[in-house]
């Protein structure tokens, strides 16, 4: 019944047909992040996969690991905070397959091992130590029902977080897709972007429409040159006079969070932003940064940055 639907030289086709897989047992992470806090007792380990269930197997196992403190996803990307170590790891089947066994700190690079069973040997291994990011991997050989693992050295990075608010008039623009933009314009090797959070704030009379600021995460080499590089192009593209810029520069922004819930509750002046200046970086001074800094302690937590806390 094929011949009639597609004809007789698509059948031929179809009956000949046959895939190359480059590597049919193999399902490369795309990129490996590894940030630090600065005393180097922090790690945030982002994972960024393609293959969603191998992601979600991952997550589900690799938290049982000593030294894995939570797991987070996030997008297109698995989230773990390690604590700095060396485990053995009690494996089992199905019941423990897999894990993070070390994580170690120096100056400038971060140091992550892996041990898995089977296809989670696989995962733990060659999986990984092709992605982006990646210095240099040492990995056992792995497949069928082998204990594979391996080690990866990935550059040693610190989080940025950029708060941005009121860069659009009632005529045009939308904060949230310049935002966005910007943080891929600017996005290298040595600073990677990793997320965008809208917050919504309490919606005071002045505001544009929705009055909601945004926060862009990165993890980064070179902090200075990047906060630079925002602020240039914010400049460059905002249409309004009140925009607010600014940076936060650390592995935990909680500090900000009762201020952040302020905003988003009730409306307040400038002079409530005096407890928390020490903690940012103010590059635009508008009256946007009080948004601004609001956004920043609730990066990648959507739920919670998008709750409406009072009425229009």
């Amino acid at each position: 019944h094929l011949e009639h639907s597609c004809g007789q030289t698509e059948v031929w086709k179809l009956q000949g047909y046959m895939a190359n897989l480059h590597d049919p047992y193999q399902a490369p992470y795309q990129e490996i992040i590894a940030i630090a806090s600065q005393d180097g007792k922090q790690i945030e380990l982002i994972e960024c996969f393609d293959c969603i269930g191998g992601g979600m197997w991952v997550a589900k196992h690799y938290a049982q690991s000593p030294l894995v403190t939570s797991v987070r996803k996030v997008g297109t990307t698995i989230r773990y905070h390690l604590t700095p170590g060396s485990v053995e790891l009690q494996l089992a089947g199905s019941k423990f397959p897999a894990g993070i066994s070390g994580a170690e700190v120096s100056e400038t690079e971060i140091a992550v091992s892996y041990l898995g069973m089977g296809g989670g040997g696989v995962g733990a291994s060659i999986c990984r130590a092709g992605a982006k990011g990646v210095l240099r991997a040492e990995t056992t050989p792995c497949g069928g029902g082998k204990l594979a693992g391996s080690t990866l050295h990935l550059r040693r990075m610190e989080r940025v977080i950029i708060g941005i608010d009121d860069t659009d008039t009632p005529e045009v623009g939308a904060t949230w897709a310049l935002t966005h933009n910007i943080a891929r314009e600017v996005e290298d090797d040595n600073s990677r972007y990793l997320s965008h959070t809208i917050t919504q704030l309490f919606p005071v009379a002045q505001r544009t429409k929705n009055c909601v600021a945004v926060a862009i995460e990165f993890a980064t080499t070179e902090p200075d040159m990047l906060i630079d590089k925002v602020q240039k192009l914010v400049e460059k593209y905002t249409l309004s006079t009140k925009t607010g810029m600014v940076a936060f520069r650390g592995f935990d922004p909680s500090p900000l969070e009762e201020y952040a819930w302020m905003v988003k509750r009730g409306e307040i002046t400038l002079e409530k932003m005096e407890s928390i200046k020490h903690l940012l970086d103010i590059r635009i001074g508008g009256s946007g940064i009080i948004g601004a800094a609001a956004a920043i302690p609730l990066y990648t937590r959507f739920d919670e940055a998008l709750e409406l806390c009072g009425n229009p």
